[in-house]
C-alpha cells in the first residue's frame, strides 16, 4: 500500500500556522518589553538652618526662655517710640513668649520660630535652632527677645539682624542692650517683679501702662541707692550690653 505523504504534511503545516497566530494574538506579555521603572522621586527641596546663642552678660538678671524669630524685611517685634504689641507686654512684664510667638506666627512675613525650653541665669547660655527652605534667604532676618525677669518691664534681644548673605559656617556676634516696655511702672516691688527677687505676679492686664511706648532702659535704682519702697538691691543692677547673641548657619 502506497503512504500520500503530502497528505499528511498539508495538515501539519496548517496545524503549525495556527499554533504561530495564536501565539502572538495571545502570549504578549512574552514577546513584549517589560514597562519602564518608575522614575526617581525628586530630591528634598534645599534647607538652611541657623543655630542662635544667647549668653548672659549680668550679674543678677536671669533671663526669660528666649524667643526666636526668622522673618522677611518688613517685621519687627518692638520699635522704639512706638507702643509694645500685646504679646511683646506679655513676655516683658511676665517672661512668657507664648503670645509674642502666636503673634509672630501670624503674620505673613515670619518664616519660622523657635522657644528656648527654660530661663537662662547669668552667665548661662542657651542655643535654639531654626530651620527653613533655602528659598526664604532673600531678605531674611532673625529676632531674639527675652525679658530680665527681675525687673517690672525690662526687655533685651535682638531686633532684625539680616542674614540672608551667611554661607554654612558663617558667624555673626552682636551684643544687646535693654529695653522698657512702657507698659508698666518700675516700681522695683516684689508683687510686681516674677523673677527670684520679687516672686510676683508679672503680667497683669489690669496693672498701669506707664509710658505706653518702648525706650531704652534707665536701669534698677535699687533700695541700696535710695530707692526706699525697691525690693531689688545692687546686685540685680545691670550695664549695658545684657547679652551675646551668636548666629551661626549650620546648613
Amino acid at each position: 500500500m502506497k503512504t500520500n505523504y503530502r497528505n499528511m504534511i498539508k495538515p501539519l503545516i496548517l496545524l503549525s500556522g495556527m499554533a504561530f497566530l495564536y501565539a502572538c494574538d495571545g502570549s504578549d506579555s512574552v514577546l513584549s518589553s517589560p514597562p519602564p521603572p518608575p522614575p526617581p522621586p525628586p530630591p528634598p527641596p534645599a534647607m538652611a538652618s541657623f543655630d542662635v546663642t544667647v549668653t548672659n552678660l549680668t550679674n543678677a538678671q536671669p533671663l526669660s526662655p528666649v524667643a526666636v524669630i526668622a522673618h522677611q524685611t518688613g517685621y519687627a517685634f518692638f520699635a522704639v517710640g512706638a507702643p509694645a504689641t500685646a504679646g511683646l507686654e506679655q513676655m516683658a512684664e511676665g517672661g512668657d513668649n507664648a503670645a509674642l510667638i502666636a503673634e509672630a506666627d501670624a503674620d505673613a512675613m515670619v518664616t519660622v520660630t523657635g522657644s528656648g525650653a527654660a530661663p537662662i541665669g547669668p552667665a548661662g547660655s542657651e542655643t535654639v535652632t531654626v530651620d527653613m527652605l533655602e528659598s526664604a534667604l532673600p531678605g531674611l532676618q532673625i529676632s531674639v527677645a527675652t525679658m530680665l525677669v527681675n525687673t517690672n518691664d525690662a526687655f533685651t534681644g535682638l531686633n532684625s539682624m539680616p542674614v540672608e548673605t551667611m554661607a554654612v559656617g558663617d558667624v555673626i556676634s552682636v551684643r544687646g542692650i535693654a529695653y522698657d516696655a512702657g507698659t508698666e511702672a518700675d516700681s522695683e516691688q516684689a508683687a510686681a517683679i516674677p523673677g527670684p527677687a520679687g516672686g510676683g505676679e508679672g503680667f497683669n492686664a489690669a496693672r498701669d501702662d506707664q509710658a505706653d511706648q518702648v525706650t531704652m532702659h534707665a536701669g534698677v535704682v535699687s533700695s541700696d541707692d535710695g530707692f526706699a519702697t525697691s525690693d531689688l538691691t545692687e546686685q540685680h543692677r545691670f550695664d549695658n550690653p545684657i547679652v551675646q547673641v551668636r548666629i551661626e548657619r549650620t546648613d
